[in-house]
C-alpha cells in the first residue's frame, strides 16, 4: 500500500482497512507533563511519554536547563527543582518544530534570574510569536523577537506582575503561556477566553475557572508550589483523527482505536464526522490522570457535506487538514469558515490542502478563512507536497488510499514530528 524512497511515499488505493490502530501518546499532554514536572518539587513519573520529535524537543530544552530526566521501558522520571530550579543554559534552547515547546517555555523563562534564547527550525521561525510577546510584556517581561518571529530573546525582569488578559485569538498555547508566567508573578493572573480551547493546562494544574456569560476566566496565583505527580499519557486524539477519517471513507474498513484521549475540548471532529454520517462509537469510557479516555470504533460509511464554522473551529483546528479529505469524498458541499488560524501553523494549511487535493482532482475553492469543497469527485493519482508539515503529509497519505492512481507524497518524513510510525501502521492495516 505504501512504498518509501528516501523522503517520498507512494500510496495506492486500499481495498479496506481492518484491525487495531497503535497510536502515539498525546503530545499536547506529554509536553505539559514534562514541563510541569520540571517545576514541581520531588520526582514525577510519566508513563507512555512519546518518542516523536516535538515532545523530545521539550525534553532536550529541559535538560539544558539543568533538569534531571531518566528514562526506561515504561516512561520517564523527572526530578523537579521547583519554580527556581532551572539553571542558565549554555547555548540557545532549540525547540525544533514545536510551537508548544517555544510558547509554553517562554512563559516559564520570563520569570527566571538569567537570560535565555529560544530558537526553532525554519518552519517554527516563520510562525507568529507576537501573540505571546504582548501579554508577557504587560506582565513586565523583557522578551524580544525581530518581526514577532523566533528567535526569542529573554532577559531577566526585575519582577513580573499578575494581570487580567483577554485572549485576542483562541489559542491554548497562548493561554498556557500566560498562566505559566503567572506562577512567577506577584498576585493573581487571570486569562479570559470567549472561545473554549483545549484545557489540559487547567486540568493538570488544578486551576480554578469560572464562566460568566460567554467568557471563561482561568486564574493562577503567583508563587504557587507544584507537587510531583504520576502522569499516564493517553493516546493522541489528533493522531486518531487520521484513522477516524480513513475508516470512514475507505470501503470495507473496520478499525479499533484503543485508549484515546477524549477531552471534550479536543474531540469536536467526532461530532463533525457523525454529522456527516460517519459510523463512530465509543466504548469503555473512563478517567485516567484527570483526563477522559475511551476506545473508538469506526467503520465505512457514506458521508455528506456540511457547513462548519464558529466556536467548534477552535476545537477541531488541528484536525481540519484531514477533515478536508473526508469532505472531498463526501456527497455535496462542505463549507469550512472562521479557520484563518490554519494559515499560521507549520505551513499555510488552507493553501497546502487546497493545492494537494486539487492536484488529485478534488474541487476546492480557497477562502481567506477556510474553503468550499464540492465532494463526490473521484480522486486520481499525482504528486503532492507535505510542505514539511506532519499533518499535511499524513492527510495526503489518507487521500492516497481513496485515489484511483498512485499518489506520490514528497516530504513524507514530516510525519515523524508527531507520529513516527504512521506509515508503518498504515501499511499494517491495509
Amino acid at each position: 500500500m505504501a512504498d518509501s524512497v528516501e523522503n517520498v511515499r507512494v500510496l495506492r488505493q486500499s481495498r479496506g482497512l481492518v484491525g487495531t490502530v497503535n497510536l502515539p501518546a498525546d503530545k499536547s499532554i506529554a509536553h505539559r507533563a514534562a514541563l510541569f514536572a520540571a517545576i514541581s518539587t520531588g520526582t514525577s513519573h510519566i508513563v507512555g511519554y512519546p518518542g516523536s520529535e516535538d515532545p523530545q524537543s521539550t525534553l532536550s530544552c529541559l535538560r539544558q536547563l539543568g533538569i534531571q530526566i531518566n528514562s526506561d521501558e515504561v516512561g520517564l522520571s523527572i526530578v523537579g527543582g521547583g519554580l527556581n530550579g532551572f539553571i542558565a543554559p549554555e547555548r540557545a534552547l532549540d525547540c525544533g518544530n514545536s510551537g508548544t515547546t517555544m510558547r509554553l517555555l517562554s512563559g516559564m523563562l520570563v520569570g527566571q534570574a538569567f537570560s535565555s534564547e529560544l530558537i526553532g527550525d525554519a518552519s517554527l521561525s516563520s510562525r507568529p510569536m507576537g501573540r505571546i510577546l504582548d501579554p508577557l510584556r504587560l506582565m513586565g517581561a523583557h522578551i524580544e523577537a525581530a518581526g514577532g518571529r523566533a528567535p526569542l530573546r529573554i532577559d531577566q525582569a526585575s519582577a513580573l506582575r499578575g494581570v487580567e488578559y483577554q485572549l485576542p485569538v483562541a489559542s491554548a498555547q497562548v493561554k498556557s503561556c500566560v498562566l505559566l508566567a503567572g506562577l512567577w508573578a506577584d498576585g493573581e493572573t487571570t486569562v479570559i477566553e470567549e472561545t473554549p480551547t483545549r484545557d489540559h493546562t487547567e486540568r493538570m494544574l488544578g486551576l480554578s475557572s469560572v464562566t460568566i456569560g460567554s467568557k471563561r476566566y482561568i486564574s493562577v496565583q503567583g508563587g504557587r508550589t507544584l507537587s510531583a505527580q504520576m502522569w499516564s499519557i493517553p493516546c493522541d486524539f489528533s493522531a486518531a483523527a487520521f484513522f477516524l477519517v480513513a475508516g470512514s471513507i475507505v470501503p470495507n474498513s473496520a478499525l479499533h482505536l484503543p485508549r484515546v484521549g477524549l477531552n471534550p475540548t479536543r474531540t469536536g471532529l467526532i461530532d463533525v464526522l457523525k454529522a456527516m454520517g460517519a459510523h463512530i462509537s465509543i466504548q469503555n469510557e473512563r478517567i485516567v490522570a484527570g483526563e477522559p479516555i475511551g476506545d473508538l470504533f469506526v467503520r465505512s460509511s457514506q458521508l455528506t457535506g456540511i457547513e462548519i464554522g464558529g466556536e467548534i473551529i477552535a476545537n477541531i483546528i488541528d484536525e481540519i487538514p484531514i477533515l478536508t479529505v473526508a469532505a472531498a469524498m463526501a456527497g455535496g458541499k462542505t463549507i469550512i469558515r472562521d479557520a484563518e488560524e490554519l494559515r499560521f501553523k507549520e505551513t499555510d494549511r488552507i493553501s497546502a490542502m487546497s493545492k494537494g487535493l486539487t492536484t488529485l482532482g478534488a474541487k476546492i475553492e480557497e477562502q481567506k478563512d477556510g474553503m468550499i469543497i464540492t465532494g463526490g469527485k473521484k480522486l486520481h493519482g499525482g504528486t503532492v507536497e507535505s510542505f514539511s508539515d506532519h499533518r499535511i503529509a499524513m492527510s495526503m497519505g489518507i487521500a492516497g488510499l481513496v485515489s484511483s492512481g498512485e499518489v506520490r507524497i514528497e516530504g513524507a518524513n514530516a510525519a515523524s514530528v508527531s507520529f513516527p510510525t504512521f506509515w508503518d501502521v498504515l501499511s499494517e492495516l491495509g
